[in-house]
């Protein structure tokens, strides 16, 4: 049974150290995503927004969210430093990178 636990820590640390989402600006996407807490997250988007997060998480450049019906792409004007993806209706992932890292990760309606 120990070895199980250090086996299972080993693969906790390991997976830690490989995710690309560093940051969050919005708490209840935050939550979601590390804490599997829906309850702030309309029932209707949940399943958009987790397969969103999780290519997001996997991604290593900004190009690997250009996927079909992900509609990636960076805004403009004074957000010019800012991606989104599409999840639905109004709704939108927005991110930032920083080197390899994805960072400010936020579920906003910027239209």
């Amino acid at each position: 049974m120990q070895n199980v636990n250090l086996w299972l820590t080993f693969f906790a640390f390991v997976f830690t150290l490989h995710r690309m989402i560093k940051s969050f600006r919005s708490k209840p996407l935050r939550a979601f995503w590390e804490k599997s807490d829906a309850s702030k997250i309309a029932p209707r988007l949940r399943d958009r927004i987790e397969r969103r997060l999780a290519a997001l998480d996997d991604a290593r450049v900004p190009e690997a969210m250009n996927v079909p019906g992900f509609d990636f792409h960076s805004l403009s004007g004074t957000r010019k430093d800012t991606c989104s993806v599409h999840v639905n209706g109004p709704w939108c992932i927005t991110f930032r990178w920083d080197g390899t890292d994805v960072i400010d990760v936020n579920l906003e309606n910027y239209h």
